[in-house]
């Protein structure tokens, strides 16, 4: 006799219902942002009325982080060179994600499914717990924090080092942000990474930031001495992307209909380049957790409308 112990079962409890939310919506006035906890705990959408800010899908119908609005960068940004590790005199081979690269790319965050523990119509918390495997050889708990405002999106996250010896660490967002015709972006720094035809970054050389228009702006860079703010502007709005973080990387070309404007934490695969210009990780802003120290940073994306 088969027996059916669904009619049996009790209501869901509070915790469990939240982590069963495929799909949060913040409000507030004109604004909304569309999240996705199951995938990747990434943005689907960031909207003024029907106007979108970042590249936006209804989240309904996203089903794939590539797709997304932003995800977070967790516990590296960028790459992780043909996917090998090297720390405390020990290689760690990392699976390689994002085919056909040869490189591990963005962390382990965007391809883990995050549970919510509070939501709101303008507030959402999100966790990730990470035991180490062969996509991180650590153990880690991080945290996001989302909170809509009539005039933009306050972004939080936050990690700490589980495991029981000294961990590398870095942060940050990869948003993409709706392209539209005359839309100029601006930005100051003090320098920017080379790259080699493999995408890695070679050596450094001074630069002034971004002041241009998109129309013909190819660039796929990381940029420090970031001033932390980059503002973009069209006929219709003005998005301010303001982050404490001092690395910023930036990557658009004519072809595509966004730009990814990225806050992080460190320039990319700064371990293997801190040991390949013989200067240390943290010069090139790799954070070394202790066991139980925890590494947090933010961004806000402000949104001014014209029409």
């Amino acid at each position: 006799m088969v027996t059916h112990a669904v009619h049996n079962a009790l209501p869901p409890t509070h915790s469990e219902a939240h982590a069963m939310t495929d799909l949060l919506t913040l409000q507030c006035d004109a604004l909304r942002c569309e999240i996705k906890p199951a995938l990747g705990g990434s943005v689907a959408g960031l909207w003024w009325g029907e106007v979108p800010v970042l590249r936006s899908v209804a989240g309904a119908s996203m089903h794939s982080v590539r797709d997304s609005a932003s995800f977070p960068l967790v516990p590296f940004s960028n790459r992780v060179g043909y996917g090998q590790l090297q720390w405390a005199g020990t290689g760690h081979p990392l699976v390689k994600n994002f085919a056909p690269e040869p490189h591990t790319i963005h962390g382990i965050g965007w391809e883990r499914p995050w549970q919510v523990l509070e939501s709101g119509p303008q507030l959402a918390l999100l966790s990730l717990e990470h035991k180490a495997d062969a996509a991180w050889p650590f153990d880690l708990d991080a945290s996001q924090a989302f909170k809509l405002s009539a005039t933009g999106l306050e972004m939080s996250l936050s990690l700490t080092n589980q495991s029981h010896a000294p961990a590398p660490v870095g942060l940050g967002w990869h948003p993409y942000f709706a392209k539209r015709p005359g839309m100029r972006v601006q930005m100051g720094t003090t320098g920017r990474w080379e790259m080699g035809d493999d995408k890695l970054p070679t050596h450094r050389i001074a630069h002034p930031g971004l002041d241009t228009d998109f129309a013909a702006l190819t660039v796929d860079h990381c940029f420090d001495g970031w001033d932390g703010t980059v503002v973009l502007t069209d006929a219709l709005m003005r998005t301010t992307v303001r982050s404490g973080l001092g690395y910023v990387v930036v990557f658009t070309n004519p072809e595509r209909d966004n730009i990814a404007v990225e806050p992080v934490s460190h320039v990319n695969n700064a371990l293997a380049l801190a040991a390949q210009l013989g200067v240390s990780p943290e010069s090139l802003g790799v954070r070394v957790l202790q066991p139980g120290e925890t590494f947090s940073c933010d961004m806000t994306i402000d949104v001014e409308r014209f029409a």
